[in-house]
């Protein structure tokens, strides 16, 4: 068995807790935060045991596959995270609120983390970038333009993901 591991990331945001959680919940368009994927779900709803994936925008590939764990609006969102491009166990993304002098203080915990794996590359490498385009679309309506660039980049490069991506190879249902 792999050795796991945690990484925690925070950030307070001047914005209120349920815009912060619609950004972080919402299925209805890409979500900025997050690499400017689409939450899709199995069936409407963030409920316990729901499986989820984390689409492009298109909904071609599916780059994350997981399950909601805890769904407590607009103070705890938690799911299972597994990219399916690489073969690494799944780890624990939990994202928990809460008011401060300033605004929100969002807390972004990664746990069971397969130590030594691509997955921890990435997670430890996405955590802060999540937080600081959380803070921007919430204080300002949008990401910073060099993350809006990047989206584009994705966007346009779309067809050279790994067809193991292909969201028809990881059915919801």
């Amino acid at each position: 068995m792999a050795d796991t591991g945690k990484a925690i990331f925070r950030i307070v945001i001047a914005g209120t807790m349920e815009a912060i959680f619609h950004e972080l919940t919402k299925t209805d368009e890409p979500q900025g935060a997050v690499f400017n994927s689409m939450l899709t779900l199995d069936a409407p709803g963030l409920v316990r045991g729901r499986k989820m994936q984390m689409r492009t925008g298109s909904g071609r590939h599916a780059m994350v596959i997981g399950e909601v764990v805890d769904h407590q609006a607009p103070t705890r969102f938690s799911h299972t995270h597994r990219f399916t491009q690489h073969g690494d166990p799944a780890c624990t993304v939990v994202y928990d609120l809460k008011k401060v002098d300033g605004g929100v203080e969002v807390t972004l915990t990664v746990e069971n983390i397969p130590i030594g794996t691509k997955t921890e590359t990435e997670m430890r490498r996405g955590g802060d970038f999540i937080l600081k385009n959380l803070k921007a679309i919430v204080e300002t309506g949008r990401p910073p333009l060099g993350t809006r660039l990047m989206y584009a980049m994705f966007g346009a490069l779309e067809f050279v993901l790994p067809a193991r991506t292909r969201s028809e190879n990881w059915p919801l249902k």
